[in-house]
């Protein structure tokens, strides 16, 4: 008999990061790739930051959307599993 076991492990960069935004007309958008965001006047902007702490001038900014016509933002993270080798019993 064969087994596998397969582990979680913590996703690592934007890479695994999703966004899914629901806007007031019930459609629900996904930004993927983004690891932050913030609201930039009437928009709420999603960013791609590179691992960094803050959003600034290297931040890659990757979708927009009129703040008053969201309702929920909810970021969904990615979980890789990991194949930790097969072991013959």
């Amino acid at each position: 008999m064969n087994s596998a076991t397969a582990t979680p492990t913590a996703p690592t960069g934007a890479a695994n990061t999703t966004f899914d935004i629901t806007l007031r007309d019930g459609t629900v958008e996904q930004v993927a790739g983004a690891d932050a965001y913030q609201q930039e006047q009437s928009m709420t902007t999603f960013f791609r930051t590179e691992g960094r702490h803050t959003v600034d001038c290297w931040s890659v900014r990757m979708a927009s959307f009129r703040t008053d016509q969201i309702l929920a933002i909810r970021r969904q993270e990615a979980v890789a599993l990991v194949n930790t080798g097969l072991k013959a019993v």
